[in-house]
């Protein structure tokens, strides 16, 4: 199985990044090789759709699992219909993607059943610009 995480560098002991669709980087983590690989987001300097590049990006390097902090509207409905499931980062302080990585593995990190962050572009979804 292959474990995406959201991070804000190029290793498994970055700090995740909560932002899906504007993460600096993603950690792909293969359970069966016991191995990782880090990618850049393509969708961090997207003028719009970054979410749906993200989860896209994630899926076509056959992602079963998704773990980040926010998943938005489109980030969810694209890695809904491509399969991929969707856990969330407990808030409160930062973990590393070795931390909730083990904490996903002991089945300890919330999946995702909606979307838990307003669209960029829905009203109430202008507050996170800039976050």
């Amino acid at each position: 199985m292959k474990i995406a995480i959201s991070t804000s560098a190029a290793s498994l002991d970055s700090l995740v990044d909560p932002r899906f669709g504007r993460a600096a980087r993603f950690v792909i983590f293969d359970t069966e090789a016991q191995e990782w690989v880090t990618y850049p987001n393509p969708g961090l300097s997207a003028s719009g759709g970054a979410g749906v590049q993200a989860a896209q990006f994630i899926a076509s390097h056959g992602a079963q699992v998704a773990i980040s902090g926010d998943f938005g509207p489109n980030a969810y409905k694209t890695l809904a219909a491509a399969g991929v499931q969707m856990f969330q980062v407990p808030s409160g302080r930062a973990f590393t993607a070795r931390e909730v990585l083990v904490r996903y593995r002991r089945g300890q990190l919330k999946q995702v059943a909606a979307p838990n962050r307003p669209g960029y572009h829905s009203p109430r979804g202008r507050a996170w610009v800039g976050l």
